[in-house]
């Protein structure tokens, strides 16, 4: 146990961070690497590999993934600004790069291999998209006359044409709705959210019309027609479940689910722990998500509350489109579970995002006793 006498970065990391939210993010990864062993040999053994092959790279994956959500949880907020800067910049070059020299997959070119991992580009894109939006919208409020928000704009315009070029609505839309959100908390205009919803309506229809893998999943999950099979297994594993599961590899229908192990993770823990089970997943989330929310409300500083809502909206809105898919209550997006799917691009990127939410929401004193001397002598007035 660290004492709280003890001076030191380990020390004052210990007693200024959110614990709340690291155990919350450590359960959901645990409870991650406990279903890969339930959803994923069946994947592997259908394709010929080791049954446990997908459970080995889960974990190669999750170590890692821990060591930087905690490397970055130490960064003060002036370092995460600096941090998600080189992981934009880097990222969205290599989405481009990935438009003309990435892996085909099933139409879309989101992958770019190295040796023998392939690396999707637009899950680092999204925590560190975040982050510099929240900083131009903080910086357009502290200075009305810096554009911030118009570049955000821009910023947003540039990541939404490389998402829908590869295609990814899904990631599109996810994007969209956490910009929006942080540019309400901002103070958006009535004109403008008229304009930007005009929009976003426009380009669903765009995609509808253009795209034909696009208008393929809405028709079949308007109609039901079609190859439903993923989404009708899905159904079926949660149904079979009932209130507290088949028990522990007990399941049977998870066995022909094409992406029991990414995609349909929910179902295959609803078939052997129950409804109760992925109840209390839901409220884990909800809870990183109501708690992130309720730092930003507190928080003084427009960075901060900014960039920690914007977070942990990527994460609650990404969690509800993956659940709501498995649910069939959403067309199929091709969407992981936050820290519970596997695919280490999403594992490693979802910790980066977790890193910045607990290095965003560190308590921090020598920040509140620099507020308070400024509020006794007069310079600033408290906030209301």
């Amino acid at each position: 146990m660290v004492s709280r006498a003890e001076r030191g970065a380990l020390a004052d990391w210990f007693w200024t961070i959110d614990r709340f939210f690291l155990a919350a993010f450590i359960l959901l990864m645990g409870l991650g690497f406990m279903l890969s062993f339930a959803a994923s040999p069946a994947v592997a053994e259908r394709i010929g590999l080791d049954s446990f092959h997908f459970v080995r790279r889960h974990a190669f994956f999750l170590i890692p993934a821990i060591g930087i959500m905690l490397g970055i949880s130490f960064m003060s907020p002036r370092q995460v600004r600096r941090a998600a800067m080189i992981l934009l910049i880097v990222s969205l070059a290599a989405m481009v790069l990935a438009l003309f020299f990435g892996v085909e997959v099933k139409g879309s070119r989101r992958w770019i291999s190295i040796g023998s991992l392939s690396i999707q580009p637009s899950e680092f894109m999204k925590p560190a998209f975040v982050v510099i939006c929240a900083w131009l919208f903080a910086e357009h409020a502290r200075q009305p006359e810096i554009p911030g928000n118009l570049f955000a704009i821009i910023l947003f315009g540039i990541v939404a044409a490389l998402l829908v070029a590869q295609p990814d609505l899904g990631q599109t839309i996810l994007t969209a709705s956490v910009w929006g959100g942080m540019f309400f908390m901002a103070g958006m205009p009535w004109l403008w959210i008229i304009i930007l919803g005009g929009a976003g309506v426009g380009g669903l229809l765009t995609a509808y019309t253009l795209l034909p893998h696009v208008a393929a999943r809405i028709d079949k999950f308007m109609t039901g027609e079609g190859d439903t099979f993923q989404m009708d297994t899905a159904r079926e594993a949660i149904i079979r479940g009932d209130w507290f599961g088949q028990g522990p590899g007990e399941g049977i229908v998870k066995r022909i689910i094409p992406d029991s192990h990414t995609d349909f993770i929910f179902s295959v823990a609803a078939e052997e722990f129950g409804i109760v089970f992925c109840m209390a997943i839901v409220l884990v989330f909800a809870f990183v998500v109501m708690r992130g929310l309720n730092h930003a409300f507190k928080e003084r500083n427009d960075f901060t509350r900014f960039a920690v809502a914007g977070l942990v909206l990527q994460i609650g809105i990404q969690s509800m489109i993956n659940i709501g898919v498995n649910l069939e209550l959403l067309p199929a997006k091709g969407m992981t579970l936050p820290l519970i799917s596997y695919g280490g691009s999403s594992m490693i990127a979802i910790c980066v995002t977790a890193g910045f939410i607990l290095a965003l929401t560190r308590h921090r004193p020598e920040k509140r006793a620099s507020e308070r001397s400024l509020f006794r002598g007069g310079i600033v007035a408290p906030a209301e």
